[in-house]
């Protein structure tokens, strides 16, 4: 069964982020969400990550908070804590070992493989705050390896990174999807998205297309979705609420 979103919701101040929203996933698929500025593709990913309150109907059909995983964008993530990039890693055990079980042998060569698999070998002692963009995201990524979520949402993973690093985590996500993952992830290369992503849902506040991405980011898709934010904000607009 697919994850289902049934007339989604979320408002600020009565002003829509995302409105009327349907849409659905299929488990193992790999879908852009794209769209203009403000379209309300970060605010998506957020109440799918549990994050935000909404109004209307997600059906994750089985999958739990602890079958998710999030990478929110980079300039969210707080670099200043003295951890090491091993320590960053291995926090992806946490929902499987909490707070006060030890990390195990095993999980700890696990962790240093993974960091290699990114392309960090060597770094497991550097601090985070030592990283450029493009380490700290491959580190990031490395966590969410580790954590072996069934659900990926990541918000603009490609942002401030490299050619180099951006084609590495591509594979890293083909890979996630071709192991029967869903992943979910926040773009704006269109020709990134043509490239990689079978699916695509094309957020303009409501949902103007979701599906196979030929079929979604055509050019009339695309003109209705910057026409549609393109319309002036009203303050006098009426509260928009869900549907009953």
């Amino acid at each position: 069964m697919p994850i289902i979103l049934k007339n989604l919701t979320v408002a600020y101040d009565g002003h829509p982020a995302i409105h009327h929203v349907n849409c659905s996933f299929e488990f193992g698929s790999l879908t852009a969400v794209t769209g203009p500025n403000g379209a309300g593709k970060s605010t998506l990913i957020k109440v799918l990550a549990g994050l935000m309150n909404y109004d209307g109907v997600i059906e994750m059909n089985g999958l739990e908070m602890a079958d998710i995983g999030y990478l929110p964008q980079i300039h969210e993530s707080d670099k200043s804590f003295a951890i090491s990039v091993l320590d960053l890693a291995i926090m992806g055990y946490w929902k499987k070992v909490g707070a006060f079980r030890k990390i195990s042998a095993a999980m700890l060569d696990d962790a240093k493989k993974t960091l290699e698999t990114v392309g960090l070998s060597g770094f497991e002692g550097r601090a985070i705050g030592t990283l450029s963009a493009g380490q700290f995201q491959r580190a990031l990524f490395a966590r969410a390896m580790l954590q072996n979520a069934k659900l990926i949402l990541l918000d603009e993973p490609f942002s401030a990174v490299d050619a180099n690093t951006t084609a590495d985590l591509l594979n890293i996500m083909h890979g996630w999807s071709a192991a029967g993952k869903t992943v979910i992830a926040v773009l704006h290369d269109m020709d990134q998205i043509r490239e990689n992503f079978p699916e695509t849902m094309l957020l303009a506040r409501e949902c103007v297309a979701c599906g196979k991405t030929a079929e979604v980011l055509t050019n009339k898709n695309l003109a209705w979705a910057k026409d549609t934010m393109a319309e002036n904000w009203d303050e006098n607009s009426p509260v928009c609420e869900a549907a009953a």
